[in-house]
């Protein structure tokens, strides 16, 4: 058995693309241009899949996103050849716990004394997101010009490593300076959370729609 895309991209997504490992923290999607590609990190487990491997036990480990752990190729050797009892099942489960808590809450203590400091930072992030789309997503110009190339794996992951914590950063920012949104401001961000949420959960599991970026999200925040 294999770890399936559902369980990768969810590994993914909530790590954010970055090494688990509270002291190393490496972002694991560095772009080789020469040849279009990714190196990307490693999907560890928790408990090996064999008995006799790393923190094994009776029966093995699964291949689910519950017993997997994303790391860099360095730590993962690392966790897996030191002695054993060196990096237990429950550290492992504390290192992927705190850091995937950490992705989910940034910016989420964040105050502002106005809207427009506000309104910037979300103006920034999308930014960032709409440069993404444009230079990766399917109707980016390459995309367009060759259908055939590996584009969408870029996409793939970058929607997952940016685009998503990008959002979610955004729900934050804006649930921890409400008292700053007039009616307007407010109804438009609830249009664009149930678009984040629905965008996150389409990557994860197949859905036969989800909520598009609401353009007047944009109007008011960009």
């Amino acid at each position: 058995m294999a770890i399936s895309e559902a369980d990768s991209k969810l590994l993914w997504g909530r790590a954010a693309g970055i090494c688990s490992n509270p002291s190393c923290r490496a972002d694991l999607t560095a772009l080789l241009l020469e040849s279009n590609s990714y190196n990307i990190g490693e999907m560890a487990h928790i408990i090996a899949r064999s008995e006799d491997g790393p923190r094994g036990e009776t029966g093995g480990g699964s291949d689910k996103y519950s017993n997997l752990i994303l790391l860099c190729p360095t730590c993962h050797r690392h966790v897996d050849k030191s002695p054993e009892g060196t990096f237990t099942v429950e550290q492992l489960h504390q290192w992927k716990n705190d850091h995937e808590n950490t992705i989910r809450h940034r910016m989420s203590e964040v105050v502002y004394e106005n809207v427009e400091e506000l309104k910037r930072e979300v103006s920034n992030l999308l930014t960032e997101n709409h440069m993404i789309w444009k230079e990766y997503g399917p109707q980016s110009e390459v995309a367009k010009e060759d259908p055939g190339s590996n584009l969408y794996k870029i996409w793939n992951l970058r929607k997952l490593d940016t685009v998503i914590p990008n959002n979610q950063k955004i729900i934050n920012v804006i649930e921890a300076n409400m008292k700053l949104l007039d009616t307007d401001d407010y109804k438009a961000f609830l249009l664009f959370k149930n678009h984040a949420t629905s965008f996150e959960a389409n990557q994860y599991c197949r859905l036969s729609s989800y909520t598009l970026f609401p353009e007047t999200f944009s109007e008011k925040f960009q």
